[in-house]
C-alpha cells in the first residue's frame, strides 16, 4: 500500500506531462484522416457521377467538408469505444487514446464539436436528405457495428460494412437531394468489397484480434474458410462491379477497367487459397484498396468520356 501511494505523485506528474504534449495532430490521428481521406474521395466521385457536367463549387467544399467531420466524429468515437482492444494489438497500442495521451471524456468532446459542425454544414449549405444519411451511417458504424457486432459474430464486417459503404450515396444526395438507383449500385460495390478486405488482413493480424478478443472470421472458423470466404466474395464482388455497364451507367470503358481488376483481384484470392500465406494475405489487402480507387477512377472516367 505505500509503495502505491507513493507512486501516485510521480504517476500524476506523467500524466500532466502528458497531456502538455498533447498537439493537434494527436487530435487529427484520432480522426483516422487516411480512412476519411478515402472515404471522401469516393463521396467527391459520387457527386461528379451524379450529373452529366461538375457540381457546383459549394456542395463539392461544403458537401465534403460536412461528411469529412462527421466521419472524423465517427472514427473518434470509435478509438474511445475500442480503448481497451487498441491497448493489445501491435497496430493501434500508441494510439492518443489507447496510450492516455487523450482522455476518453476529451476524445467524445472533440467527436461531439465535430458531428456538430458536420450536420451544421449539411444542413445549412447541402441538404437535410444528405445530412441525415451522413449522421445515420456516423452511428451505424461507431454504435451498431463498434460497439455491438464487432464483438459479437465473426459476420461483423459483413453487416457493419453498410455504414463504410455509404460515401458514395452521400455525395450522390449532396448534388441530386435524391436517393437514386445507380447510386445505390455505388454502395453496393463497396459492400461487397468490405469483407474479401478486412479479412484478409484480419488472417494477417489473426493472432492480435485473437488476443484482443475480437471473433473475426479467421479466429472463429480458421483460415482455410475465411480464404474460402474471400475467394467467394471475391468473385461476387466482381459480378456486382459489372452492373454500372450492364445498366447503361458506363460504357466500354469502365467495362474493361472493372474486368482487369476485378480478374487481378480474383488472382490474389485464389493465390491466398491455396498458399495460407500471411504475406500474401497482407498484398491481397493492399492490393484491395488499390482495386477500390482504381474502379471508382475509373469508372469516373468513363462518364466523363461518354457523358
Amino acid at each position: 500500500m505505500s509503495e502505491h501511494v507513493e507512486r501516485l505523485p510521480a504517476q500524476a506528474s506523467e500524466e500532466r506531462d502528458q497531456s502538455a504534449k498533447i498537439t493537434w495532430r494527436d487530435f487529427l490521428e484520432l480522426t483516422k484522416p487516411t480512412v476519411v481521406a478515402m472515404m471522401i474521395l469516393t463521396s467527391v466521385i459520387g457527386m461528379l457521377l451524379a450529373t452529366s457536367g461538375v457540381p457546383g463549387w459549394e456542395v463539392l467544399v461544403y458537401g465534403n467538408l460536412g461528411i469529412a467531420l462527421l466521419a472524423g466524429a465517427a472514427a473518434v468515437v470509435n478509438h474511445v469505444v475500442d480503448q481497451k482492444i487498441d491497448t493489445v494489438m501491435a497496430r493501434t497500442r500508441k494510439r492518443p487514446v489507447a496510450t492516455g495521451k487523450i482522455a476518453p471524456l476529451e476524445a467524445l468532446l472533440f467527436a461531439t464539436v465535430l458531428a456538430s459542425a458536420g450536420m451544421f454544414i449539411l444542413m445549412w449549405q447541402v441538404n437535410d436528405l444528405t445530412a441525415w444519411l451522413t449522421l445515420a451511417s456516423l452511428v451505424g458504424y461507431a454504435g451498431v457495428y463498434t460497439l455491438f457486432l464487432k464483438r459479437m459474430t465473426p459476420q461483423n464486417i459483413v453487416i457493419g460494412g453498410l455504414a463504410g459503404a455509404m460515401p458514395p450515396l452521400l455525395g450522390w444526395t449532396a448534388v441530386t437531394g435524391q436517393v437514386e438507383g445507380h447510386a445505390l449500385l455505388l454502395v453496393l460495390i463497396i459492400f461487397a468489397w468490405t469483407p474479401p478486405h478486412f479479412w484478409a488482413l484480419a488472417i494477417h493480424r489473426k493472432e492480435e484480434y485473437a488476443k484482443a478478443g475480437i471473433p473475426m472470421l479467421p479466429v472463429t472458423h480458421g483460415n482455410r474458410y475465411t480464404e474460402l470466404h474471400i475467394l467467394l466474395y471475391t468473385l461476387m464482388l466482381l459480378a456486382v462491379s459489372l452492373l454500372p455497364f450492364v445498366t447503361g451507367m458506363s460504357g466500354m470503358i469502365y467495362l474493361v477497367g472493372a474486368l482487369a481488376l476485378g480478374l487481378r483481384f480474383l488472382q490474389y484470392a485464389i493465390r491466398l487459397l491455396r498458399g495460407d500465406d500471411r504475406r500474401v494475405a497482407l498484398k491481397t489487402f493492399k492490393f484491395s484498396i488499390t482495386y477500390l480507387m482504381a474502379l471508382f477512377v475509373v469508372l469516373l472516367v468513363d462518364h466523363f468520356v461518354y457523358f
